[in-house]
This record gives structure tokens, sequence and C-alpha cells, in this order.
């Protein structure tokens, strides 16, 4: 304890030195070059005393630890003093005990006879002095074992205290160290104190002798101002002046700078309104030259006899799922319906087309489209239209539609019908009705009685050139109810089935070829009209599909035939001296709607979500390549001549009433195996019977 005071002396006796120290620098060198070095040796210095403060704080761990452990050592002896006493009490007890049994014993000796019963009495009672007295011995035994504990314990205490001394030692030479470090770091200061006090004594000197130079340079300089003031004091006044006067400017300025501000405004309003008006008149105007260019344009297409190309784009279902595949990927130009929009692979891909109908398009709007078609039907012109596009994009909808919303199809023949009662009073028209289906490659007539019999294609024998199916039977229809008949007796002979991307995927392809033939009563003139309304099979792939079997044997006849109408239209489009029509049954039927006397239309149907992006992408490019394909203009088969003696019977009533007569029929669907001729006519390649060109 006297050491670690003296120890404690000691720090406080350098804790002094180190705080004159400290202040001795900070007056003397403030501004000088060696602040930085001074500042780290400040800071060593303070990393030394963080280290002795922990040096402190370890000694004083250690001394209180040698207290209590010196408490500990007092507690023990005491113990020990107690249990030595105890000792002594209990063996002076014992004794005592033992000389009292020896007088017993010698008084009872000297009795009578009953010395036998005293006796054992006496051996009972030794025996319990001796129990008593080896319990007093074992007692001791564990006193003793106590003490050597206690020494053990002292032992091990005056280790420990050996190391704190040993641990105290060190300290002693770490400090001893420290002062060492702390006196050469205040000699290396004072010296670095005497080098900056004489670098500042010499810069004084040079400030000196500088500033008499400067001072002898200013003193020099203002004479010369001096003489300048005398001559400038009538420039002074000018100026004196002049400042008075944009003073007084400067105080009506912000009354000029606000009425400025406000004509300023008046005048960027007024030209701004007269920007947006013409802006106004320059979207009207471009609007309108778009319209008009697209009038034109597709005038010269007609001329030209392009196939025209309109799409269509169905709306997201909820068959098409959820999550980033079943997001939007197709967007229309607000201001020219003729341009779609695709995002593939993060690429916008833009399309120019006829016509673009976006998902809120109406049956009806689609049918306005192409109207004007269907009724040159009437007027003898050859007419196809086909939807194309990939499985589940909607092209039977579009076609076929629904009983509610009818699509092109119904509301053709609706509008066949229309026009023919319009014109009932200078024409009289029949309207014949056939449909088929191109079903893995072999052709088969859906209003037949035998649906699965196969038929071929043959040239007319008159010579004209044209196709037509032997074989085909064909309706005459007069209503609308003759149509509905027609229409659902053809669907339910039609082939669809179920695949992973369309729940009543077509599995064929579907023709309607509606044939009007018309007269007029005043002229004789004769006109055929054609009108093929095609609904293609849906492309598709194998992988995406999960086609198997029959199903797969489906799809690689759909996507065989529909690669052939790729390579027509390509050989089309190159103008190539052959173009591979009989390739496929489906190009060869559309031979005649392909080959430059017909009008043509294509609506192809997309699908939005981006899951059909490339199917999509490989759609709108088959279509703009259709899109420039020239078949020339169509031509209109009218001419006059005699009818045979049947036909002019059957016609002669017609002409003589403004109506046209109806003719007993049974419906399509009735099941009955005979049908009355006026109904279902099957036309033979030869004898008096008009063969159903295609």
């Amino acid at each position: 304890m006297v050491e670690n005071e003296r120890l404690r002396q000691e720090m406080r006796r350098c804790e002094a030195e180190l705080q004159e120290l400290r202040g001795k620098p900070g007056a003397a060198c403030t501004g000088c070059e060696h602040s930085q070095e001074s500042a780290q040796l400040r800071d060593k210095l303070s990393q030394l005393q963080l280290e002795v403060a922990e040096n402190k704080g370890m000694l004083s761990e250690l001394n209180l630890e040698v207290q209590q452990k010196t408490d500990r050592l007092a507690e023990v002896e005491l113990r020990l003093k107690d249990c030595l006493a105890e000792k002594a009490q209990e063996e002076e007890r014992l004794s005592r005990r033992l000389r009292d049994s020896h007088e017993t014993i010698a008084s009872l000796r000297a009795q009578s006879p009953p010395i036998k019963y005293v006796i054992k009495t006496v051996e009972v009672e030794s025996s319990k002095t001796k129990q008593a007295l080896s319990e007093s011995q074992a007692r001791n035994q564990h006193l003793q074992e106590q003490v050597a504990m206690q020494r053990q314990v002292l032992k091990e205490m005056e280790q420990q205290l050996q190391s704190s001394h040993q641990l105290t030692a060190q300290l002693r030479a770490q400090i001893a160290m420290y002062e060492a470090e702390l006196e050469r770091a205040h000699g290396q200061m004072l010296e670095e104190m005497q080098s900056l006090e004489e670098d500042k004594n010499r810069a004084i000197e040079e400030a000196f002798a500088r500033a008499q130079v400067e001072m002898k340079a200013v003193h020099e300089n203002l004479a010369g101002v001096r003489t300048n003031l005398l001559t400038l004091q009538p420039a002074l006044r000018t100026l004196t002046n002049d400042y008075n006067g944009l003073k007084r400017q400067v105080r009506g300025f912000p009354l000029l700078l606000q009425e400025a501000l406000k004509s300023v405004k008046a005048e960027i309003g007024q030209a701004i309104e007269e920007v947006s008006s013409n802006n106004q008149e320059l979207l009207r105007k471009y609007r309108r030259e778009l319209q008009l260019r697209k009038k034109c344009h597709n005038e010269l297409v007609r001329l030209k006899g392009n196939i025209r190309v309109i799409a269509r784009v169905r709306p997201v279902t909820k068959e098409d799922g959820e999550g980033p595949e079943a997001t939007n990927a197709v967007t229309f130009d607000p201001d020219d319906d003729s341009i779609i929009h695709l995002l593939h692979k993060g690429k916008p891909v833009s399309f120019e087309l006829d016509k673009v109908f976006s998902p809120r398009a109406s049956q009806q709007d689609v049918f306005q489209e192409v109207q004007a078609l269907i009724t040159s039907c009437i007027d003898g012109f050859n007419v196809c239209i086909f939807a194309y596009g990939q499985t589940g994009a909607g092209k039977t909808y579009t076609m076929e539609g629904t009983p509610e919303n009818p699509g092109i199809n119904q509301r053709a023949l609706q509008l066949l019908f229309s026009e023919v009662q319009e014109k009932a009073s200078d024409w009289a028209y029949t309207i014949t009705v056939s449909a088929a289906e191109i079903y893995n490659e072999a052709l088969r007539d859906l209003l037949g009685q035998e649906p699965q019999e196969k038929l071929e294609i043959r040239l007319c024998p008159d010579g004209s050139g044209q196709l037509y199916v032997p074989g085909l039977t064909e309706f005459q229809v007069q209503s609308v109810d003759d149509i509905n008949k027609v229409f659902e007796f053809g669907h339910t002979n039609r082939t669809t089935e179920f695949t992973n991307l369309n729940e009543h995927s077509s599995r064929s392809h579907a023709l309607l070829i509606v044939m009007v033939r018309g007269v007029d009563c005043s002229t004789g003139l004769r006109t055929t009209g054609k009108l093929n309304l095609v609904d293609l099979a849906g492309s598709e792939r194998v992988g995406k599909s999960g086609a198997e079997g029959s199903r797969l044997r489906e799809a690689q006849h759909i996507n065989k035939s529909l690669s052939a109408l790729g390579d027509v239209i390509a050989a089309l489009r190159s103008r190539q001296g052959h173009v591979p029509f009989r390739n496929s049954k489906l190009t060869y039927l559309l031979q005649d709607s392909l080959s430059g006397d017909s009008k043509t239309l294509m609506v192809v149907q997309v699908s939005p979500v981006e899951k059909n992006t490339s199917e999509t992408l490989y759609s709108l490019k088959f279509a703009e390549r259709v899109r420039s394909v020239e078949l020339g203009p169509g031509s209109r088969r009218a001419e006059l001549g005699s009818w045979s003696s049947q036909e002019h019977l059957e016609w002669e009533p017609a002409c003589q009433t403004p109506q046209p007569a109806a003719r007993a029929h049974s419906a399509p669907g009735s099941g009955s195996t005979s049908r009355p001729g006026s109904i279902r006519r099957k036309l033979q390649p030869s004898g008096k019977s008009r063969p159903v060109p295609v």
C-alpha cells in the first residue's frame, strides 16, 4: 500500500508536468509552421495519458483484490483461533471426565460383591467415553484439515500478492519509459520552439523591410493621386449630376417595369392563343388530309386489286391467366386507326394495315368495314373474306359470332337479303349457300347427308377455267330462319377439340360459299356473284397447345396448309410465273379468290397478351406481306343471253311480281333421309344442274 501511494504521487507529479508542457507550446506555437507536428505530439501524449489511466484502473483493481484477499485471510485466521480454542476446551472436558471415571472405578473396586454389576456399568460408561473421544478426535482431524485448507488458501493469496507485486513493477517500468518519452518530447518541443522563434524573428524583419519599401511606393502613389484628384474635380461634378439623374430615373423604373411586363405578358398570351388555334387548325387539317389520304389509298388499292387487310385485337380474358405473361403488349395510335404497335421482347414494333380494331370494337363495327365488299357480290363480283390468326385469337367469333351477337357470315346474308328486297322490283335474285371444311387435307361437305365423305376439286367442264366441287350440297335460302338452320346444321358437323390454348379450337378450315344469281327483268342481263367466307384454323405451336395423337396430326396438317398459303402469298407478291396453288387443298380452293378475279379481304386476329407476342408478331408480318399483293381490278360476271327452258320457267314468276316466290323446303337439321330438290341440290360435273364454284 505504501508503494502504491508512492506511485500515485509520482503519477500526479507527471500529470502536473504534462499540464505545464501542454500550456507552454499552445502559447508559443500559435501560427508557426510546425503546428501540425506539435498536434501529432499532443495526440501521442494524450494516447500515453489514456494508457496511464488504464494502468491506474488496473492498479486500483489489483489493490482492491489484495484488500479483499487480506480481509479473507484475517477472517480465516480468526476462525482458526476459534477452532483451536474449542479443541482445547473439548480436550480439557474429556480429560476431566476421564479423571472422574478413574476415581469412580477406584471407589467401586473397594466395594463388596455387587462389583460385577458396577464393573459392567463402568464398562458401559467407558465405551461411551471412548466413543466421545473418537468423535473428538474426528472433529480434531476435521479442524486440522480445515486449517490445512486455510493454509493452502493463504499460500495462493501470497502467490497472487507476489504476482500483483510483479505487475506493479511492470507498471513502474512503463511509467519510467513514459517519463523518458515525455522528457524526450519536451526536449524536441523546446528545440522546435527555439527554431520557430528564430524563424519568426527573421520573418518579422523581412516583412518590416518589405513594408518599408511598400510604404515608400504608397507615398509616391498618394502624391500622384492627389495630383489626379485636383484634375478630376470637374469630372466628379459631372458624374454627380449624371448620378442624380439616373437616381431619379431608377425611382420610376419599377412602374415602367410593371407596365412593360404587363404588355409582354399580354403579347405572349395572345401569341400562345394564336399558336394554339393554329395547332388546332393544323391538327384538323392533318386529320382531314389523313382521311383523304386513306380514302385515296383505298381507292388506289381497289384499282390495283390489292388484298385489303384489317386487324382485330381481342380483349384480355380470364383464360389468359394472371401475372407478367398476361399483361397487354399491344397499343394503338390515337390519331391513325391503321397503325398498331406491339411490344416484343422489350422492343416496340409498328405495323400499318388498312384498318385496326381495338378490343372495344363491336361486331357491327367490323361488319361496316366489310359491308361494301359484300354488297358488290350482288353486282356480279367475286368476293372473298378470310380470317387468319393463331388459335384462340377470335377468328370463329368474328366470322360466326354468337346467336345474340352474330358475326360476319350471318350479317352478310342478312345484308344480301335486304339488298335483294330493295331491288326486287327490277331484279330477280336467288341466293344459295354451301358449306365445306378442310380437315386433315380432306374436303368434306358440312351440309351433306354424309359429312365424312371426302370430296375432290375439279375444273368446270364448260371451259371457263373455274373450279368446282362435285357433290357439294347447295341450299337455297330465302329468309333469316333458313340462314340460322343452315348455320346450325353446318356448325354441328364442324370439327372442334379442346387444347391447352383454346377450349373450343377449330381443327379444320371452314368455307361458307354464297352464290347470288340475278337477272334484270327488263333487259335480261344476268349476273353471278360469289361470296367466300373462310374461317381458317388457327396456327399453333405443338409445345404450347399440348397436342398429342390425332390432335398432333391435325395440328401438323393445319400448319402445313397455312405454310402453303404463305408460299402462295410470297409467290404472288414477287410476281412469280408459277404460283403453287395445288400444294394444299386450302390454297387450291382459294385459287380464284387469290388469282386476280376477286375482291379479297383478310381479317387478321391478334391476341394482346405478352405470352403470345411471338405468334402475334408472325401474324402481323404475314398481314403486311398479304397487304402488298396486287391481284388486279376485280371483274364483274354479267352477260346477256337466253336461259334454258327450265331456268326461264323458274325465273319468270319472279320477274312478274315485286317479291321473289318462296319455295317449299325442309330444315337442314330436321333429320329426314330425303330432302326436296328445291331445298338441297347435289350438283354433278355433268348434266343440267349448275356446278358450285369455289
